[in-house]
């Protein structure tokens, strides 16, 4: 595991009440950053992880809020930036696939108009929002924005049609992010391959084997192995941006 001292550092994770989000708080915590955890409002498994996280004796504080929400998504950043005093890291890990189980790409139809709104106001247009909440107090602190693409987004198959283009666009998005909000603020991604997240597990056993069938290292990812890319990212990397870097055990090879 890569370490770092981050003592004085104030972090934002979305979606971080579990999988790949909930991993890179407690990353960023345990080595010294005071982070917000953002979770659905009324999604219990956010205070949970915070009460839990706090017994550890690790500086996380809850930011409820939807990213998905327009205004919602912005006065969430807002009143965590307050509560942090300023902002050094964003991780817009927030995301989702919407179905539980992947659509091959011939099945059209399943894709409907509600499903591709849902997807990319999530996906897409979530990060934005976060981004461009968050773009005063990064610049402030000449702080970083990671964002949490996916292999689906770099050719690979992913859960549909709609999710693969909506992380295809993540990664435009933060170029373009990268080049916006330059020279202070860095923006990156991560491209995860399949992980070990609650989505995940509850797939049958050999869609999960096949994944590690893929991978050259045959193995599946875990949240820290994303978590450790976001801090290299986040923590050093002082001339990487615009990059998304693509974590997922050799899949793509």
């Amino acid at each position: 595991m890569i370490t770092a001292d981050l003592s004085g550092k104030r972090a934002l994770v979305t979606g971080g009440a579990s999988g790949i989000g909930l991993g890179c708080v407690t990353l960023l915590a345990r080595l010294g950053a005071t982070v917000a955890l953002n979770h659905k409002p009324g999604d219990p498994r956010g205070p949970e992880q915070v009460a839990a996280l706090k017994a550890e004796g690790l500086d996380v504080i809850a930011a409820p809020g939807s990213v998905a929400v327009p205004g919602e998504a912005e006065a969430m950043v807002e009143a965590a930036v307050a509560a942090l005093g300023g902002l050094d890291f964003l991780v817009n890990n927030a995301g989702t696939p919407v179905t539980p189980a992947p659509i091959p790409p011939t099945e059209l139809d399943r894709m409907t108009e509600d499903f591709w709104q849902e997807i990319l106001t999530t996906n897409l247009i979530g990060p934005f929002r976060c981004a461009r909440a968050a773009a005063p107090a990064l610049k402030e602190s000449h702080g970083c924005v990671v964002n949490i693409a996916s292999v689906a987004g770099l050719g690979k198959q992913g859960s549909s049609t709609a999710y693969a283009a909506s992380k295809s666009a993540l990664v435009s998005l933060t170029r373009s992010l990268a080049r916006g909000l330059a020279p202070e603020v860095r923006v990156n991604a991560v491209a995860p391959g399949q992980t070990k997240t609650p989505w995940t597990e509850a797939w049958p056993e050999e869609r999960k084997q096949m994944a590690r069938d893929m991978s050259a290292l045959k193995r599946r990812s875990s949240p820290e192995d994303i978590a450790e890319a976001v801090l290299y990212l986040c923590a050093g990397a002082a001339m990487v941006t615009g990059h998304t870097l693509v974590v997922d055990g050799g899949m793509m090879l």
